[in-house]
């Protein structure tokens, strides 16, 4: 006997996207449930944002450490491997997501668990682990919320050689005395620097080169600073072919005959959407595939009643980002389902405008990437008439003061039609902590002219936005 149980909203996908959803839509007077097949939190909590951080950390304060006089003296020692281990552990909080949902129900938002698929128009039936069936009917909507997996290429070889994606690089019980890493994007280029600084001989095959959708200089920064730390990396390299053998060692061929050997190989090349198995046949839809949405996160061609939020819709594939689409996805939801107005234009309260052109993005490597909006690449192609400003971050008072030979570079993105910044690039220790003062710029519209009268704090690293103001010109 198959148990129906209705609800105003059921979102499938528990991670930090779906949590929003649901908080939003509870906040908003309607009854919400979510489906999880896995641990409720997602791939954020347990295998990507936090504990990929948790192994960066211990290493970027060692080497700041070491490049400050007087703090240098005091370091004695190297890594204890075991305890920044052991601390990534307390960040995925040791992979149990009891506090998850106690947070679920607290928030008054139903948990199901188990495998959740569209069944029809509004109806999701969810498959536990002991094989039963419940159908949750959603009144007025139900939100894929599913995110995305690994991609794993078809090279000859591969799958049988028991590759790492990135879910068994963050949760690593010990470090490979040699690691080779396929890709040389944003999980590529951190799982370097973390490995490294565990003490892997890290060897990375980068076709693209290292973080190819980052402006150029930024790019260079972090190969170097990869290069000196003792990776290897290899430029122009494209895996071939891949085999374990049976004492475990994995060799790989790259296509110009080159070869290297590996403990354990990490696949990094990009993300599949977690759609294959979630019932989109039943609506018509292609399962498998990202799911294309309206500026309201609706599913184009999935009827007025589904959306899709995070990862899934392929906008932007940053947590952060999804959980800016799950505020707006929530909000519309209720509007909708009340009457209210929705305010879908430019900048609109249920509108995620900021996935167009003002996404803020770190890469946690050394040096550190910080970015928002359109690289100088990117605005070109949009068709806008700019200037690109750029300055030397080391040159700032502050950064010297932060640490001896700080290295680091400053770029802005002008758009000269209407003197609004549009995009700017961070490179240099510790630029985290900076770009969100250039997202406000970006998202504001702030006129140039105005923000001469931001005066940055001196002496501040974030005095490099004077000197960017200086070197375009009043």
């Amino acid at each position: 006997m198959t148990t129906t149980i209705g609800y105003d909203v059921v979102v499938i996908g528990a991670g930090p996207v779906g949590e929003n959803v649901a908080d939003r839509v509870v906040r908003g007077g309607l009854t919400a449930a979510v489906v999880e097949r896995e641990l409720v939190g997602g791939e954020c909590s347990y295998w990507a944002c936090m504990p990929t951080k948790a192994l960066l950390r211990s290493a970027s304060v060692l080497r700041a450490a070491r490049q400050m006089p007087g703090a240098r003296e005091a370091v004695t020692g190297e890594l204890d491997v075991a305890a920044v281990l052991a601390r990534r552990d307390s960040f995925a909080s040791h992979w149990k997501d009891d506090g998850q949902v106690a947070w679920l129900e607290s928030a008054g938002i139903a948990l199901h668990r188990g495998q959740g698929r569209i069944a029809s128009a509004r109806v999701v039936e969810v498959t536990g682990a002991d094989g039963v069936t419940t159908r949750l009917a959603a009144r007025h909507a139900v939100v894929v919320a599913t995110g995305s997996s690994a991609l794993l290429p078809d090279v000859p070889g591969l799958r049988e050689a028991a590759p790492w994606s990135s879910r068994e690089a963050a949760s690593a019980g010990s470090v490979p005395r040699r690691l080779a890493i396929i890709g040389g994007g944003v999980v590529a280029a951190e799982m370097a620097t973390a490995f490294s600084a565990l003490g892997s001989a890290v060897t990375v095959l980068a076709r693209d080169g290292v973080l190819p959708s980052v402006e150029p200089f930024a790019g260079e920064l972090v190969t170097e600073s990869l290069r000196a730390a003792g990776v290897s990396v290899r430029g122009g390299a494209d895996a071939v072919s891949v085999r374990r053998d049976d004492s475990g060692t994995v060799d790989i061929t790259t296509a110009d005959g080159g070869r290297v050997e590996a403990d354990e190989v990490l696949v990094a090349i990009g993300r599949t959407p977690n759609t294959g198995d979630i019932g989109l046949e039943s609506i018509g839809l292609t399962p498998g595939a990202w799911l294309a949405v309206d500026d309201t996160l609706r599913v184009v061609g999935g009827g007025e009643w589904l959306y899709a939020a995070g990862d899934v819709n392929r906008r932007v594939l940053l947590t952060h980002q999804g959980k800016y689409q799950a505020r707006a996805v929530g909000d519309v939801i209720v509007a909708r389902a009340t009457g209210q107005e929705v305010q879908d234009g430019r900048w609109g309260r249920h509108a995620a405008t900021a996935d167009e052109r003002a996404v803020p993005q770190v890469i946690f490597t050394d040096p550190e990437i910080a970015s928002v909006g359109l690289t100088a690449a990117a605005a070109g192609a949009a068709g806008l008439r700019t200037r690109v400003v750029d300055h030397d971050l080391g040159a700032v008072a502050g950064s010297s003061l932060h640490a001896d030979g700080y290295r680091g570079h400053a770029r802005m993105i002008v758009d000269e039609d209407r003197k609004v910044i549009v995009g700017c690039t961070l490179a240099g220790p510790d630029v985290a902590e900076l770009i969100h003062a250039a997202t406000i710029a970006v998202v504001g519209e702030v006129p140039l002219d105005r923000l001469w009268h931001a005066v940055p704090a001196y002496p501040t690293v974030s005095e490099i936005w004077l000197r960017l103001l200086e070197t375009y010109g009043r």
